[in-house]
């Protein structure tokens, strides 16, 4: 699975916005909410709103042991 270079860009500039408040160093959380964001691209969704949506969305369920 490959995804082209703008695509590759949005999705890095999408888990960086979602994950503003995260810290770096809390990596099971930006790691989960990563993996949500690939997912859904890998589905064909790749608008910028529609992968923020899965984003906070994939935020706000990540485990509060992981935060």
């Amino acid at each position: 699975m490959g995804f082209d270079t703008a695509t590759t860009t949005l999705l890095r500039a999408v888990l960086d916005e979602v994950c503003q408040s995260v810290s770096r160093h809390e990596t099971g959380v930006r790691a989960h909410v990563a993996s949500k964001i690939l997912e859904a691209a890998t589905k064909g969704e790749t608008t910028p709103d529609g992968l923020m949506q899965i984003g906070r969305a994939a935020l706000s369920e990540a485990p509060a042991m992981w935060r």
